[in-house]
């Protein structure tokens, strides 16, 4: 599973990029979140413009599989959405740490990045999931 260690991460699978100052974040899907939804067909993304608030519904990604919510790892103003995955879905499979990034927000809260995982942490979660478990269904 790659863990990119320059990135910051959500118990909901999805990666934030920080610009250097802080002020933008790239979003995506993780690589064990498109590995789990396999062949993504659709995606439905906030538009340019919408103010996003963290941990809120945000965004729908639908693959041959499932449909499943997108959160927002962060509240701000969405300032740009990656038309190449709107065109052609299948490149968060492909490249989901690169052309399959998902929208870029103007930060409103900069405090909120403590709220987000380490690549180690975000390693811990995902071996507790490889783990075999009986309460597999049991909320978090």
């Amino acid at each position: 599973m790659n863990v990119p260690t320059d990135l910051k991460y959500t118990e909901s699978h999805e990666w934030v990029k920080l610009s250097k100052n802080n002020e933008i974040a790239t979003i995506g899907l993780t690589d064990f979140a498109q590995e789990e939804l396999t062949d993504i067909v659709y995606l439905d993304l906030p538009k340019v413009g919408d103010e996003i608030e963290a941990t809120t519904e945000c965004a729908v990604v639908e693959s041959v599989k499932a449909a499943s919510d997108i959160y927002a790892p962060l509240s701000g103003k969405v300032i740009e959405v990656n038309q190449a995955v709107l065109d052609d879905p299948a490149l968060v499979n492909e490249d989901a740490f690169g052309k399959g990034w998902l929208f870029k927000i103007k930060l409103a809260d900069p405090a909120e990045l403590e709220e987000l995982l380490s690549d180690s942490d975000y390693e811990e979660i995902l071996s507790e999931k490889e783990r075999p478990d009986d309460d597999e269904d049991e909320e978090k």
